[in-house]
C-alpha cells in the first residue's frame, strides 16, 4: 500500500502539493488524474525518495522508501521514458539497475522479453523511438518484481498494440496483488483500465474514490427524450420533482427516474416520444467538471 499523509511541498512562496492525503490499495489499478501543473509528478518524486516535502510523508508497505536499501525491489517505477542514458544498450542500462539493487542478472533478460525488446537489447537507447523507451522504463520498474509499480504517462509514444498491452499488465499485476499507480492524461484509458481514481488540483485532493463513484458525480448522465413540444412535457417532470436540462438538439435530459417512467410520463400527457435514451457522463466530462476551477493554463475565453 501508498499512504499519502499531509504532504505538503513549497518551491519558495508557491505550494505546489498542499497537504494532500490519500491511500492506494494493493490487488488494484488506481489512476492519478489532474490538470497540468496540479502537482502529480511532484507527488510522484515525493513519494520515490526523490525530493522532500515541506510537510507530512508518504509511506510504501509502511515505511518511507529512502529507508529502503533496495528500493527496486520495493518499489519498480517509471517516471520519465528520457532517464536512461543514450549511450548505453538497453541491456547495459538494466543491468547496471540490477546490480546496484542485488537483483540477479538473468531477470534483465526476462523483463526485456516481457516488455518486447529482446531483440533490440544490445541497441544503444539513443536510437529508440520514444514508444521503445516506455518500454525499456517498463521493464526497469518490472525489474526487481516488486510489490508496488508507479507509471508516469507510460503511454505516450506507444503504438495501439502497445496501449493494449500496456493496459493487459496493469490489470494482470492488480491480479496478482500488487499495488499499481498510474498517473495519465488519457481519460478514455483510465476508464478502461482503472479501478479507483485519485485526483487532484493545485496541489489539493478533489476525490479519491472507485472509477464508479466518480463517473456518477457527473451532471450529464440521465434520460434524453425528445418531443414535438418539450414545454408541456418538462412541465410534467417539474411537478414529478426529478431535474430536466433542456438540449440543444431540442430534447430533454431528465434526471432522477429511469427511462421507462420518462416513457410513461410522456405518453400519459398525450405526447408522441421521437427519441428516448439513457445517457451517462464520460470520465473525461466528470474530470473536467470537477477540475475546471483548478486548471492553471485554461484556454476557455470568457464572452
Amino acid at each position: 500500500m501508498i499512504e499519502v499523509d499531509e504532504l505538503t511541498k513549497r518551491y519558495g512562496a508557491r505550494t505546489v502539493v498542499d497537504a494532500l492525503s490519500f491511500a492506494v490499495r494493493p490487488g488494484r489499478v488506481t489512476g492519478f488524474l489532474g490538470p497540468n501543473g496540479a502537482g502529480k509528478t511532484t507527488t510522484l518524486r515525493m513519494a520515490l525518495g526523490l525530493c522532500r516535502p515541506s510537510e507530512g510523508a508518504v509511506r510504501v508497505m509502511g515505511r518511507p522508501l529512502g529507508e529502503r536499501a533496495r528500493a527496486l525491489t520495493c518499489v519498480g517505477a517509471l517516471l520519465d521514458a528520457g532517464d536512461a542514458h543514450g549511450g548505453r544498450s538497453a541491456v547495459a542500462h538494466l543491468r547496471a539497475l540490477a546490480r546496484s539493487n542485488g537483483v540477479a542478472q538473468a531477470r534483465v533478460d526476462e523483463v526485456l522479453d516481457e516488455v518486447g525488446l529482446a531483440d533490440a537489447a544490445r541497441r544503444r537507447v539513443g536510437g529508440f523511438s520514444l514508444g521503445m523507451r516506455q518500454r525499456l522504463g517498463i521493464a526497469g520498474a518490472l525489474l526487481g518484481d516488486p510489490p508496488v509499480v508507479v507509471f508516469d504517462e507510460p503511454l505516450n509514444g506507444l503504438d495501439p498494440e502497445g496501449v493494449r498491452w500496456v493496459r493487459g499488465l496493469f490489470r494482470r499485476l492488480a491480479g496478482e496483488g500488487r499495488t499499481v499507480l498510474v498517473s495519465s492524461h488519457l481519460m478514455g484509458e483510465m476508464e478502461h483500465t482503472a479501478d479507483d481514481l485519485v485526483v487532484i488540483g493545485r496541489g489539493r485532493l478533489i476525490a479519491a474514490e472507485t472509477l464508479a463513484a466518480f463517473a456518477a458525480r457527473g451532471s450529464g448522465g440521465g434520460v434524453w427524450v425528445r418531443v414535438d413540444d418539450p414545454a408541456p412535457l418538462a412541465r410534467v417532470f417539474a411537478a414529478e420533482g426529478v431535474t430536466v436540462r433542456p438540449e440543444r438538439d431540442g430534447g430533454l435530459l431528465v434526471s432522477g427516474i429511469d427511462a421507462g417512467r420518462v416513457g410513461e410520463l410522456a405518453a400519459g400527457a398525450g405526447l408522441v416520444v421521437r427519441g428516448l435514451a439513457e445517457r451517462s457522463s464520460s470520465l473525461e466530462d466528470v474530470f473536467m467538471e470537477l477540475t475546471a476551477d483548478s486548471v492553471e493554463y485554461g484556454t476557455e475565453r470568457k464572452r
